[in-house]
């Protein structure tokens, strides 16, 4: 069983940190996931992505220092 966890990134947030911490937990570069994450959101008209990260924000502790 693998120790990784989810976290909102502390040293590499735009906002929150939400989507560096998805790329932190899947190894991927941030702007790579960042990228992702607006060409998803404007090709679902922003709503179904917004709502996400507001959840995600909410629900995903942040990193311990």
């Amino acid at each position: 069983m693998s120790d990784k966890k989810l976290y909102r990134s502390r040293s590499n947030k735009i906002i929150a940190g939400v989507l560096a911490g998805l790329a932190d937990y899947f190894g991927m570069d941030p702007t790579v996931v960042r990228v992702i994450y607006c060409a998803l959101s404007l090709l679902t008209a922003g709503f179904p992505g917004l709502l996400l990260y507001i959840i995600m924000l909410v629900i995903v502790p942040m990193q311990p220092e």
